[in-house]
């Protein structure tokens, strides 16, 4: 079987689909000991002898499906679990008892997935590693709803995805219920364990936390001091943000790179001071809720769809503060930047097929950014702001690709949308550089 997405061989399975997710999870966080029972609500897309899950590490001690026990094995990090003679439309559900050390999932870009802090753990699975601690149907497009349930000793808190709907001591161990009602990939399925405390800020259209060591400072003079005024604006730009809540957590580790999850994102202490670069990468991963967790890319050859939006979202937000510290360059200007030092490099990658050891290149992220500026000439800024809102509105918990997006971006074209569609193709599907677009003032 082909795996849905090229650029992750033997990941997924296009012939069922997850409809929920409820992983119930016991880890020791002394000893990294996970003792985990997932219950998998599965759909099936076509016919079928075996559900291939994604699981890596972990040692299966028993499946049931329906409640009935069902024969498995392990074999290339696939559990298989016989079904008889499944059939397109059966539905069913199937439980799977696991345990084991949870490791990072090696990959062409690293290992990702559960990683082992000083004392705690942070989940960061994109793009292989959500099969290091749970079972899943490892596809981005893929997406379903997550209860996730973690016991931990009590001197730890938990963040998981979505909303905190239980809480409770029960002896040494504290239980943390959380779920997640909107579509999600398993990429993005996370948990944060850690001594934090919690800082609300207000001025947001939705609650917003920064989740934190209570040493970390994250308030005025920080990174985060403009985390709400942040998302009010973005909100302002994208449309409603798309989940109940966001939260940033500071780990007390010094971490090389931020990482998203659905509604929240993950930082190491580092990340705290104020810095511009540090800002810039809060912005950069709040985007991300809307442009890679919401919309959602159905492969990874299309990562500009997530990274070159996130991109052009930094600028935009340098855009807003450039009006009030001039230090800060405006948009133009982040854009002049970025075009000259990209012209200064080897030209040869195409945008919508980078390869997967080029996908996450700063040359992805940074041509990206410029074709949305690119769009955004051709279209002006109200048709381009309206555009981006539809955006997100029409396929909101949905999955795209880079022609769906050309597509709608036509729509929005004041005349037959010729120029447009050639300027797309220009920065889409070539691989030299355009030239520098500017904006229509």
């Amino acid at each position: 079987m082909a795996a849905p997405d090229p650029y992750l061989s033997g990941h997924g399975d296009d012939r069922y689909r997850v409809r929920h997710y409820d992983l119930r999870l016991d880890y020791k966080v002394t000893t990294n000991r996970l003792d985990e029972v997932a219950v998998l609500d599965v759909e099936m897309v076509a016919d079928a002898k075996q559900l291939e899950l994604d699981l890596h590490g972990l040692q299966v001690s028993k499946v049931l499906v329906d409640g009935t026990k069902a024969r498995h094995r392990t074999r290339n990090r696939k559990l298989l679990v016989e079904l008889g003679a499944a059939e397109a439309g059966d539905r069913f559900r199937v439980t799977v008892n696991c345990a084991g050390k949870p490791r990072p999932v090696p990959g062409v870009h690293g290992a990702a997935g559960w990683e082992e802090l000083t004392d705690g753990v942070l989940v960061g699975s994109q793009p292989q590693g959500a099969p290091g601690w749970f079972p899943c149907n490892d596809d981005a497009a893929d997406k379903a709803t997550y209860r996730i349930q973690l016991d931990v000793a009590q001197s730890y808190h938990v963040v998981a995805n979505g909303t905190l709907v239980d809480q409770e001591n029960r002896g040494g161990s504290t239980r943390w219920v959380y779920e997640m009602d909107a579509p999600m990939a398993p990429y993005l399925a996370t948990v944060q364990i850690g001594h934090y405390v919690t800082t609300d800020l207000s001025g947001a259209p939705v609650p917003v936390q920064i989740v934190h060591p209570p040493h970390v400072a994250v308030g005025a003079g920080t990174a985060f001091e403009h985390q709400a005024e942040m998302v009010r604006h973005f909100v302002d730009l994208f449309g409603p943000y798309p989940f109940r809540q966001y939260r940033a957590v500071v780990a007390n580790d010094v971490l090389e790179i931020p990482l998203e999850a659905q509604g929240l994102s993950s930082f190491g202490r580092n990340f705290a001071r104020p810095t511009w670069e540090n800002e810039r990468l809060v912005a950069h991963e709040l985007s991300h809720q809307w442009f890679g967790n919401s919309v959602t890319a159905s492969q990874l050859a299309d990562i500009w769809l997530h990274e070159g939006f996130a991109c052009y979202s930094e600028w935009l937000w340098a855009d807003h503060r450039a009006a009030t510290d001039p230090r800060v360059l405006d948009v133009q200007a982040q854009v002049e930047r970025h075009h000259r030092d990209l012209a200064q490099e080897k030209q040869g990658l195409v945008l919508t097929e980078p390869g997967m050891p080029n996908m996450f290149d700063d040359w992805v992220y940074k041509r990206g950014a410029l074709t949305l500026h690119a769009v955004r000439a051709c279209l002006g800024d109200d048709a381009f702001f309206r555009m981006l809102q539809s955006w997100t509105a029409t396929h909101a918990g949905g999955i795209v690709t880079t022609k769906m997006f050309v597509d709608h971006c036509i729509e929005f074209a004041s005349d037959d949308g010729f120029e447009l569609a050639a300027t797309l193709d220009a920065w889409l599907n070539q691989p030299r550089l355009p030239g520098l677009p500017v904006l229509r003032r």
